[in-house]
């Protein structure tokens, strides 16, 4: 049996293009919802590139049919406004308030009630990224359900970038004198190309190596770990070692970094950008950004020319730069980042139109950014360049994304089975004992 699927405006300001996600069902846009649209379309940040790209998919299908009336979809579905049952008899004793929200529910409650009266009455699902709108229609009586076409994965499957298999002594001395192993040895699970295995001895479990899936996914090679420390940073852990060999191999120009706070994420990468940029001169440039999301209330316009307005959203990055150069002091890092001249701390919000070649860039927050976002971002990159994005998909700033659509995910999940890529998420807090326990307990 087909079904109606009423949209809320957050739906379609996420995915622009999710009326076309419901299959061989209706799909039902109540007129208030274009109005929240219109309000949004005059906005430059994504959410305006989305309202702006729903009014141009919805202009072009008036060429169909009437909007009003059932438009044939592609995907074998149809497309709806509906601009009657706006009555709030159903709504008013539990809601009082005219509210968008409760407009759209009552759009969908009143469809619902309709559809009851037939003989062949359709089931009314109400589809709202907004938990609150899906706890009203609850309380209405109403299906509700969150959108989930937009997630690049399910919450099971996020790729972790390593995994630990066991082997026997023998295969364990096998990999030692010939420096790989083949796969079917070790797992008959699917691999990835720059995955890393960490691989013990069964007799022995102290005794460990760390190995990487080849290109081919034949082999696992045993890998072997000359570089101690990058501008005396050195591991702590495991997932370290694994994250500093893919910062500071040549042939792995994008690299994601996955983990809470107090993981290391910024100081590795910075770590490893400064060493790669001026002491062995591979790139010409350290180039760090990050989006400006505020957290709690923003703090509105502030003062100053570019460099003191950006200074408050970049200061994690700056204090990170404070603890490599050893300084106390904002001036002293200042003289000594304007001295380099190598160093560029930027914010996302220019880099729209730039080629970057021949640069270590590193992308701090990157949850934060959206899939369209992550695309213009990493199209800029030049040749002779490497990428880095990091970030927590657990801490999301964004209203509208989540652990599971955000663009640092999806970077993740799209080049996994590319050759150019590496990923890993580091487990372990290494800023304070106090850090790690409260990203573990809140």
């Amino acid at each position: 049996m087909s079904k109606i699927y009423v949209l809320d405006t957050n739906v379609l300001l996420q995915d622009p293009y999710a009326i076309l996600s419901f299959e061989e069902n209706e799909v039902v846009i109540p007129a208030v919802v274009l109005e929240e649209v219109d309000s949004k379309k005059r906005y430059m940040d994504e959410i305006g590139r989305n309202a702006r790209q729903v009014s141009k998919l919805i202009d072009g299908l008036r060429k169909v049919g009437k909007l009003h009336e059932k438009i044939p979809l592609e995907t074998g579905g149809v497309l709806r406004i509906e601009l009657n049952h706006r009555s709030f008899q159903q709504l008013q004793e539990v809601f009082v308030e005219k509210t968008n929200d409760n407009r759209i529910l009552a759009v969908a409650k009143n469809l619902s009630l309709e559809e009851k009266t037939k003989e062949n009455g359709r089931p009314v699902i109400l589809v709202s990224k907004d938990a609150l709108v899906r706890v009203k229609a609850d309380a209405l009586g109403l299906e509700a359900e969150d959108f989930l076409s937009d997630r690049v994965v399910e919450m099971d499957h996020i790729y972790t970038g390593f995994i630990e298999r066991t082997v026997s002594e023998g295969e364990f001395q096998e990999l030692f004198q010939h420096g790989k192993l083949p796969i079917e040895a070790v797992t008959k699970e699917r691999v990835y190309p720059k995955q890393f295995m960490l691989l013990k001895d069964e007799l022995r479990p102290s005794s460990s190596a760390i190995c990487m899936v080849d290109d081919s996914r034949s082999y696992l090679k045993r890998l072997v770990f000359t570089q101690e420390s990058a501008w005396g940073i050195r591991s702590r852990n495991v997932q370290q070692t694994m994250a500093m060999e893919l910062l500071l191999r040549e042939d792995i120009p994008l690299v994601t970094l996955v983990g809470k706070a107090g993981t290391g994420k910024t100081l590795l990468a910075l770590a490893c950008g400064l060493y790669q940029t001026e002491d062995l001169a591979r790139y010409n440039k350290l180039l760090v950004a990050r989006p400006i999301v505020p957290v709690g209330k923003d703090l509105g316009f502030l003062p100053g020319e570019k460099e003191e307005k950006l200074r408050p959203w970049m200061q994690p990055i700056y204090d990170n730069l404070e603890f490599l150069f050893n300084t106390k002091k904002q001036s002293e890092l200042d003289d000594i980042l304007a001295g380099m001249g190598s160093i560029e701390v930027e914010a996302l919000t220019y880099i729209r139109g730039r080629s970057i070649p021949d640069q270590f860039i590193i992308i701090d927050e990157a949850q934060n950014l959206t899939k369209h976002e992550v695309k213009t971002i990493l199209t800029r990159v030049g040749d002779r360049s490497k990428i880095v994005f990091m970030g927590d998909p657990e801490q999301i700033d964004h209203p509208y994304l989540d652990e599971y659509n955000n663009g640092l995910t999806y970077v993740v999940e799209k080049f996994k089975e590319q050759t150019v890529s590496g990923h890993v998420r580091l487990v372990k807090g290494e800023r304070s004992g106090l850090a790690q326990l409260a990203a573990d307990l809140l």
